[in-house]
This record gives C-alpha cells, sequence and structure tokens, in this order.
C-alpha cells in the first residue's frame, strides 16, 4: 500500500523549517501532499494563496512525489479523499508539541485510519516562525534567508 502523508498548514508563508520537514519526510513516505488550508480562524491571509501555491511548486519542480494543494474542509476527511493515512507535522519546541497532540487526537477521532508523524524540526530551522517572517516583510526587512524561494 502507497504511504500518502498529508502536510497540512496556512503557509503564510510557507519557510525552509516547512521545506525541511518535507524532504525529511521523503524517506518515511512515497507520496507528500503539502495542503494549504483556509484556516477559518485566520481573518485574511499576508501573502496570496495562489503566491503560496507557485512558490511551494516552484520549490519541489523536481521532486514528483510531492504535490500541493489547496483545501476548505476538515483535515481528517481531506486526508481520507486523498487516501492519506499520516498527517505530517513538524514541532519546533514543547508549545508546538501541546498544540499538535490536541489536534492530532481530534483528527485520530475523526479518521481512525489517520496516523500523525511527528518531525522536530532541524536546529538551525527552529526560530523560524511564519508570524514573525510576516511581520519583518510587512516592514519591507529582508526575509530572503528564512524562504527557500525569492518573493
Amino acid at each position: 500500500m502507497k504511504r500518502i502523508a498529508l502536510f497540512p498548514g496556512s503557509f503564510d508563508p510557507f519557510t525552509k523549517g516547512h521545506q525541511d520537514i518535507v524532504l525529511r519526510g521523503l524517506s518515511l513516505f512515497d507520496e507528500i501532499i503539502i495542503a494549504i488550508g483556509y484556516n477559518s480562524t485566520k481573518s485574511q491571509r499576508y501573502f496570496p494563496i495562489d503566491l503560496m501555491v507557485e512558490k511551494i511548486n516552484g520549490t519541489f519542480k523536481d521532486y514528483p512525489q510531492i504535490k500541493v494543494q489547496t483545501y476548505s474542509e476538515l483535515t481528517a476527511e481531506y486526508a481520507k479523499k486523498n487516501k492519506a493515512n499520516y498527517l505530517l507535522r513538524g514541532l519546533r519546541n514543547t508549545t508546538d508539541f501541546e498544540y499538535e497532540n490536541s489536534i492530532a487526537q481530534i483528527n485520530r477521532s475523526l479518521n481512525i485510519e489517520l496516523e500523525s508523524v511527528f518531525l522536530i524540526t532541524s536546529p538551525k530551522f527552529a526560530p523560524i516562525n511564519s508570524s514573525i517572517i510576516r511581520e519583518v516583510h510587512k516592514y519591507n526587512g529582508d526575509v530572503s534567508a528564512f524562504l527557500p524561494y525569492p518573493l
């Protein structure tokens, strides 16, 4: 059976930390779907979703086993529709673990076939946070060191 992982997130923006998790996930999974969700708790994106799809596709253009999609539904249901039995998630710190653990438990109750797999972020990427990158970019700071693509 093909091992398909869904890597869900708002990816506003997609960072080198996210890229690291995806590339490391390739040793575990046959296919990874980077699923950009429309987050109902965020009123507006900073970077347009179409721009992120374009940039992420460009980042992984040499990896046919990586796909980029958008979705607007429960992650557990979207995983089921895509025959993904795994959720791939990255953890930077214990705060991330607490948040992700709660989500993993709910996703598992919604889709018993769904396993969450957590990878610890590589130390050099641990300080990278999409919220901070948005703030730096908003005030014309250079964010190129944190993103795997030019803006």
